[in-house]
């Protein structure tokens, strides 16, 4: 039995979603410009290409799509709608909170796998680019703000587990 077919559709939605959610919550815990976007865009991207293949092949499958790409899109814009970028990153790590919990609950064995998806995106979104220089010219490789998101987001899967 495939990853997708332990879930209904609403809930696989959240599962594709994991990812994105987690590399949008650092990205959103400290904003830089356009360059530092496109740096942090591209590490979402690498950390589904180096992933266990089960878990990040049934996600990049979904993603060949142009519904699953609009998937992605109206999940972020769910987060962000109404929100300033700090609301929205929190709003993100409650969300994976809940996605989280309910792998662990449907699919214990794919537990760690994603788990592991889920880190290692948050961590390449955070050191894609330096926070607080210029142009991508200075600053520090991962700010407070980050730290604190991927803190938060380590005890989201954590909770899970529990």
């Amino acid at each position: 039995m495939s990853l997708k077919e332990k879930f209904s559709k609403e809930l696989w939605e959240q599962v594709v979603q994991a990812p994105f959610v987690a590399g949008f919550a650092v990205t959103a815990a400290d904003p830089g410009g356009l360059i530092g976007a496109f740096q942090e865009s591209s590490a979402i991207a690498k950390s589904l290409r180096s992933a266990e293949r089960s878990i990040a092949g049934e996600i990049l499958a979904e993603l060949n799509s142009s519904e699953g790409r609009g998937l992605i899109k109206a999940g972020i814009k769910e987060l962000i709608k109404g929100r300033s970028t700090v609301e929205a990153s929190e709003a993100a790590v409650a969300r994976l909170t809940d996605t989280m919990s309910l792998i662990s609950r449907m699919a214990p064995s794919e537990f760690a796998s994603m788990a592991a998806l889920v880190r290692q995106t948050a961590n390449n979104v955070a050191e894609a680019a330096n926070e607080g220089g210029f142009m991508g010219f200075g600053g520090v490789p991962v700010s407070d703000a980050e730290k604190k998101t991927l803190t938060d987001i380590e005890r989201a899967i954590e909770a899970a587990q529990a």
